[in-house]
């Protein structure tokens, strides 16, 4: 508890300087805005009999950019709402079934983030989650569990394409701790998406 409310208070620190920073520096210096896009997301197979199918949902949510060294770094937090989970599908008695974990998250990227010249970036760092709803939908039902942990820790990597005010963007995260308890299973996502910088 004492390290969720340590993250949650510096990654409000950033925010806060972000925005307060709008007031003293021009738009080509330091940036804030709204992304979303689409999500890819499965947890590894872990202790499951076989590897579970990929749920695909969406996020949504703030960022701030911070520059360190202008057009070259820079420091990208984030406050995103994640839609994650999977999916598990199989035939029963020639009949398919499929049932629908849903595991939503607000996540918390911090990411560096270092230009390739005027328009291509990397991004890369830690991303902390904090599980907000898991339930399962079947077919005919749904219905609210306690099987993942509520908290993760993983790492995210991608590319962002970047232009006037808008950019493009993809990215993989991976936990580096187990998100259904007891079975060694973590998260993987895939993220595509859209932004824009205010």
């Amino acid at each position: 508890m004492i390290m969720k409310k340590a993250i949650l208070s510096v990654v409000v620190f950033i925010l806060s300087q972000t925005l307060l920073g709008q007031e003293t520096t021009t738009k080509s210096e330091s940036n804030f805005g709204v992304k979303g896009g689409l999500n890819y997301a499965t947890v590894t197979q872990g202790d499951f009999d076989e590897g579970p199918d990929p749920r695909t949902s969406f996020h949504i949510g703030f960022f701030g950019e911070i520059p360190i060294v202008t057009n070259v770094f820079s420091i990208q937090p984030e406050f995103i709402y994640s839609r994650q989970g999977f999916e598990n599908n199989f035939n029963l008695l020639g009949t398919n079934y499929k049932t629908i974990y849903e595991i939503d998250y607000i996540n918390m990227p911090i990411l560096a983030k270092i230009y390739l010249g005027k328009t291509l970036a990397l991004e890369a760092g830690p991303q902390f989650g904090l599980k907000i709803n898991e339930s399962i939908e079947t077919d005919n039902s749904s219905s609210e569990t306690n099987e993942v942990n509520a908290f993760d820790t993983a790492l995210a990597a991608g590319i962002s394409l970047n232009f006037d005010s808008v950019f493009l963007f993809g990215r993989y995260t991976y936990s580096l701790n187990e998100v259904v308890k007891n079975s060694d299973a973590k998260n993987s996502v895939f993220q595509v998406g859209i932004g824009f910088k205010f």
